[in-house]
């Protein structure tokens, strides 16, 4: 019963917020690229829900090395999400986008979202390196766990900051379980002690 409801409600809070921007009325006569732009952005938001709950054997069905394999594949998921939300957005404007890469664009949104863009492709970089760079376990928590935290952090911020498709309630709900989720992660992951 409890691995039923676990499923219902992550299910509930994954699909709700998508549902909602895409009954958005700002969505129309917005060209399908810049709609694919924004969903992407969202989905992204969506999968970061899962990676911290994957992470510490949360999700019914998924422990130990099968939640481990998801967690990369998904993780992969993420930066594929953010590049098609970037490439997206390059296409319906150029300017706008170097303007954002470059640290001028006059929304605040747009800083939050390339430092979590970049912080986010550093932290694909090193799980790829991984294996090759022999890290060990105690070395790779060091590395990813504080690369991973800033990258919900900052997207969160990101997200909250747009008013766009998203309507507050749910965007805020969804941010909500996604800082609870990974909190929580760091918590059962006893994140501070990699430190000692």
């Amino acid at each position: 019963m409890n691995s039923w409801l676990i499923w219902f409600l992550l299910i509930a809070v994954m699909t709700v917020p998508m549902a909602a921007a895409a009954a958005s009325p700002l969505l129309a006569w917005r060209s399908a690229v810049y709609i694919l732009a924004g969903f992407a952005g969202i989905f992204a938001m969506v999968l970061m829900l899962v990676q911290p709950m994957l992470a510490t054997n949360q999700l019914p069905g998924f422990a130990g090395a099968r939640g481990r394999r998801v967690h990369r594949w998904i993780g992969f998921g993420v930066i594929i999400a953010v590049a098609v939300h970037v490439i997206a957005l390059w296409i319906t404007s150029p300017p706008d986008v170097v303007d954002a890469l470059l640290f001028r664009s006059p929304t605040p949104f747009s800083a939050w979202g390339v430092i979590g863009m970049w912080a986010l492709f550093l932290t694909g970089a090193v799980a790829a390196v991984r294996r090759r760079a022999r890290l060990s376990p105690r070395t790779w928590r060091r590395i990813h766990l504080p690369l991973t935290t800033g990258v919900v952090c900052v997207s969160i911020v990101h997200a909250m900051l747009i008013e766009g498709a998203m309507e507050i309630v749910t965007k805020s709900a969804l941010c909500l379980f996604v800082l609870v989720a990974t909190a929580k992660a760091l918590k059962d992951l006893r994140a501070w002690t990699i430190w000692r």
